[in-house]
């Protein structure tokens, strides 16, 4: 895992040569959809929509209608424009007398500001029969296109249903992986809190209303760009009208979740097997990663680093909530539906590469620059380019949209589903071109119901509240739901296993004793440092000074003389709790800033005690090959006494070691160094007797971010860790680590003579309580 680490350090001085945001606009991609004339209308219906209009704009494939109402400005009594009123005056806290904000980081102030363009989904979006998924999606789309419009969504509750509302909500934001704001309103208003409606407006006036039913996203996309126009010329956002061009400003994460991002798993949606070698891959799909482990819960590999849409080695490729995956024996590859990126990825488990199957993608130019621009956001548009076929898809109904489940039919094409069965895609393999799009349930199962139905047979086997519960938590499909869980479970030998996004862990299923276990994952380490730890190149640009660190854990300044420094972190883990598995070196990242030379763990710092030649290594070589073949078996003991030099150390009091070697020269210099700790509590007497809601208590105090936290949030997280049927004392948690270490060196001092300078060596222990 030493390339994982790598990758973290690839050049970290581009960080402190940041431009300002407005470099972007010279760079800017021209808007190619004409912008539409919006004439005022007091109560009149405006005609937006026609045949052309969806021909030439951002039409994916929804239903159209063709009406769309203004709500008037002059008005005073309009209730959307009290609705607007009640939205600003509501910016300003996370909590009110009628208001809560759900998922909001105070903190950002880019997020919300009194002029600019919103667009806000409103009405009870927790009603049973309204098609939720289908709401978030036209949102998200829209999101992708527009990433500088301000997105959000309004439910409007009552008191009586306030608290199970806000739970609900809850689950929702992490269910759908919500990234813009959900503001829960107490207060009602008249034509406007019933169904569903996106509204759309410029500096909180003059909104257009779209109901949601049959939404013609096309006119909302248009309505976006010609209230855009003119302000988007002096900002650093791109607008991107296909959903395959992500770039770095275009990728937002959510802020509610921080307390279930620090879980082990973090929804974990799908899972598939190969049976012959006995390994499984599940996709931690709001991590945005894929988890390759064997059936004893060991993990081999993972696949991504980071939420966005790169090709390239495990370490380096990006992906955007990976769903369901497809083991291809043949030729030893994983088909994975990249779903919010709206792709189909392959990742081929011997070379360890991620590459793009649909839509395919043409790189024109290549090496270091090409990459550092790339990163930077500043690279050329004709660089990276869509094939022609895929292109023409732009406005095309037939183009790939939030697919969710992956079937093969041949050799030759895959079947691609999407999360509520009402579309399939049939990919052909060979072009990387979609043959062929089926809509309907029932036409659906026509062409794939008997590989479907073959293994939904499964079913049967498992308990049925884990039924249930994850067909809820996974979708409201309401024809069959029990097709929802296609993708949620595998066979291996015996077992089934299934995935558990109730209660965020894997079970295994003995077919023939009937039991059921969670699965115990180990090795830990390999999934190395989580991407939220650290700020990768591409965000630092593209946020600038909008940038936010992890939470510090430690400071400390020492005065010391230059040369060479040995620093030991004595870390303490918070109480009742205990380590997983010793902490590897591929969980810890150390960097330096000033007149600090050189950085290293202990085991890689050690140096010889005397100095050779090439010439004399060699004949040392040749010496250690002669006794492994004169004596292997001293050989073998001698390996087995080894210490893994990736584990640190960790004392019989339970503090972890953490050791570093640096080389300083006179003058100001600090070191960062950032660790991920896989803890769980501890099964002792203080836990033994704790209830369920106690339990949770717990994880959510030792997980509680200090930055931009309210109580509301804790208490939704302790609500749901509650409600999951689980043993909490076995759920893997991840508590982070940051420590800066300021060091300020003297002047060497001077030897007898005045003229040499006298190198010293320093050891430093600083202690750290988390």
């Amino acid at each position: 895992m030493s390339s994982r680490s790598l990758h973290l350090k690839k050049i970290p001085w581009l960080s402190s040569r940041i431009l300002s945001d407005n470099v972007h606009s010279r760079f800017r991609r021209p808007i190619t959809t004409p912008a539409t004339c919006l004439a005022p209308s007091l109560d009149g219906d405006m005609n937006i929509g026609s045949k052309t209009l969806v021909e030439q704009c951002f039409s994916r494939g929804f239903a159209s209608v063709r009406r769309v109402s203004r709500a008037s400005s002059s008005s005073p009594s309009s209730p959307h424009v009290d609705l607007l009123s009640y939205i600003k005056a509501s910016l300003d806290k996370l909590e009110g007398p009628s208001h809560h904000w759900l998922n909001r980081d105070i903190g950002n102030k880019q997020l919300f500001k009194d002029k600019g363009t919103y667009v806000v989904l409103a009405g009870h979006l927790l009603n049973e029969t309204s098609d939720l998924s289908g709401f978030f999606e036209k949102l998200k789309l829209l999101q992708q296109r527009s990433p500088g419009v301000c997105f959000m969504c309004i439910h409007f509750s009552d008191q009586a249903r306030i608290a199970d509302d806000r739970t609900a909500l809850a689950e929702l934001i992490v269910k759908e992986y919500l990234t813009f704001p959900v503001l829960l309103s107490e207060k009602e208003f008249p034509k406007t809190s019933g169904e569903v409606r996106y509204i759309v407006f410029k500096d909180f006036k003059n909104p257009l209303i779209y109901e949601e039913k049959d939404l013609d996203i096309a006119s909302v996309a248009k309505a976006l760009d010609s209230l855009t126009q003119d302000t988007e010329k002096s900002k650093s956002v791109r607008i991107f009208t296909n959903t395959w061009s992500k770039q770095a400003e275009a990728i937002k994460e959510s802020h509610f979740p921080s307390f279930f991002q620090d879980l082990l798993l973090y929804f974990p949606g799908c899972i598939s097997a190969d049976e012959d070698g006995e390994r499984l891959f599940l996709s931690d799909t709001n991590h945005h990663r894929i988890i390759m482990f064997e059936n004893s819960g060991k993990i081999l590999d993972s696949i991504g680093c980071f939420p966005g849409f790169e090709d390239g080695d495990f370490e380096s490729a990006k992906m955007l909530r990976p769903t369901g995956t497809l083991y291809d024996e043949a030729e030893d590859c994983l088909y994975i539906v990249d779903s919010e990126n709206h792709a189909i990825r392959r990742a081929n488990i011997n070379s360890r590469v991620l590459e793009t199957v649909y839509p395919k993608v043409i790189k024109k130019s290549g090496g270091i620059w090409s990459w550092v621009m790339e990163k930077m956001g500043l690279g050329k548009e004709d660089d990276i380019t869509v094939d022609a076929d895929a292109k023409s898809e732009e406005f095309d109904a037939r183009s790939l949209l939030f697919p969710w489940h992956i079937l093969k039919r041949d050799d030759e094409s895959l079947l691609v589903l999407n999360k509520s069965f009402s579309k399939l895609w049939i990919i052909n393999l060979a072009s990387g071109e979609i043959e062929e799009v089926v809509e309907g349930f029932s036409k659906i199962m026509e062409i794939c119901g008997q590989p479907i139905t073959e293994k939904l047979s499964v079913l049967e086997h498992m308990p049925s509240n884990w039924l249930q519960q994850q067909t809820e938590a996974i979708t409201s499909f309401k024809e069959q739901p029990s097709a929802s869980l296609l993708s949620s479970f595998t066979k291996l030998g015996d077992d089934i296993v299934m995935t558990d996004i109730a209660c965020q862990r894997v079970l295994k299923l003995n077919r023939d004793s009937g039991a059921c276990s969670s699965i115990q994952f180990s090795n830990i380490g390999i999934l190395g440092l989580p991407y939220w730890l650290f700020i990768p190149l591409e965000r630092v640009f593209n946020l600038a000074n909008g940038v936010q660190e992890a939470h510090l854990s430690h400071t400390q300044e020492f005065r010391l003389l230059p040369g060479k420094i040995s620093l030991r972190l004595n870390i303490e883990i918070p109480p009742c709790t205990e380590l997983v598995e010793p902490i590897q070196e591929s969980c810890i990242w150390r960097q330096t800033r000033g007149a600090i030379s050189e950085v290293s763990s202990a085991g890689s710092a050690v140096e010889p005690s005397e100095k050779v030649g090439v010439s004399q290594q060699w004949y040392d070589e040749l010496d250690s090959l002669a006794k492994e073949i004169a004596n292997p078996e001293a050989v073998e003991e001698e390996d087995e006494e080894d210490v893994n030099p990736s584990e640190v150390e960790r004392e019989e009091d339970g503090r972890i070691h953490i050791d570093c070697t640096v080389k300083t020269s006179p003058g100001s210099s600090e070191l960062i160094v950032y660790a991920a700790l896989y803890l769980r509590l501890a099964r002792n007497e203080e836990t033994e007797n704790a209830s369920q809601e106690e339990l949770a208590r717990k994880i959510a105090e030792i997980l509680k971010p200090v930055r931009n936290i309210t109580t509301m949030k804790e208490d939704l997280f302790v609500k749901l860790l509650s409600k999951s049927k689980t043993e909490l004392r076995d759920i893997v948690f991840m508590k982070p680590m940051h420590v800066r270490i300021r060091l300020d060196s003297m002047d060497h001092p001077k030897a007898d003579n005045s003229r040499d300078v006298i190198l010293t060596d320093s050891s430093v222990e600083v202690d750290v309580s988390l």
